[in-house]
């Protein structure tokens, strides 16, 4: 045997590492929205209440600024004070899309993947944390067939071209009209069974058009553009993909999930 026989093949031997599930699936998710034509893109984390709340159109006394859904943080010392704003981690990934149309002019399409945080009790489909993958269209003459077309484009790709979704009235701050999406159910395909609790269909995200307070508020002429958005739940599409029964087993570091991916 050569003196680094042995080592080499220990070597070899070795387990290589691996992207986590959650970064393959968001890669995928950005991959495909990039062949449609959208830019992908990226905003803070920790965020301020006028970007995560107010230019959102999300009423003052929403329960979704109470301390049971948002993580606030302490305040700096008033002389460390720059804009004088609450802070907070971002509950979704939906500022990123006020920031970004402050600072660019229509037409635009945009993703926003990335962590967002919620103060909640943890359990089978919820945690204090979670990704989520926004979209953004903004131009002249954009309608809801626009968002059906896109959508339905997007979840072929994903999981095949005998997806079908149904749009169905949905309410958020945000939007108007808002729709909750559905996909019919990749296990049954519609018959009922309890992946989709016997109704055939499974509500994957909602959307609507964005209301015209949300474009004023950036700067955009809600007379002359309209848009369309849609925040999709990366985790809840892991979890249809690969048949995951615990949102929180994607964070628990156990490498018998992680490696199996």
């Amino acid at each position: 045997m050569k003196k680094d026989e042995g080592l080499e093949n220990d070597i070899s031997t070795e387990e290589k590492g691996h992207l986590h599930l959650i970064t393959q699936t968001i890669r995928r998710i950005s991959e495909i929205f990039s062949e449609m034509g959208f830019e992908v893109v990226s905003g803070p984390e920790i965020e301020d209440e006028y970007h995560n709340f107010d230019a959102l159109n999300v009423p003052k006394n929403h329960p979704a600024r109470d301390m049971q859904d948002t993580f606030w943080l302490k305040p700096l010392p008033s002389s460390e004070h720059t804009d004088n704003l609450k802070k907070l981690l971002r509950t979704h990934t939906s500022p990123v899309q006020v920031r970004y149309m402050e600072n660019n002019k229509p037409p635009f399409a945009i993703v926003v993947p990335g962590k967002v945080f919620r103060n909640e009790a943890t359990d089978v489909t919820h945690d204090a944390q979670f990704h989520q993958c926004e979209g953004l269209v903004v131009g002249e003459n954009i309608t809801l067939a626009n968002l059906k077309g896109t959508l339905e484009t997007f979840f072929k790709k994903l999981f095949g071209e005998d997806v079908i979704i149904r749009l169905r009235p949905g309410y958020f701050p945000f939007v108007e009209p808002g729709v909750e999406v559905d996909m019919i159910c990749f296990r049954c395909k519609g018959k009922g069974c309890s992946s989709c609790s016997h109704s055939g269909w499974i509500e994957i995200l909602g959307a609507g058009m964005v209301h015209p307070n949300v474009l004023n508020s950036c700067g955009i002429d809600s007379r002359k553009y309209q848009g369309f958005a849609f925040g999709i739940g990366v985790d809840r599409i892991i979890m249809l993909r690969h048949g995951l029964d615990d949102i929180r087993r994607l964070y628990s570091g156990d490498l018998k999930l992680v490696n199996q991916f």
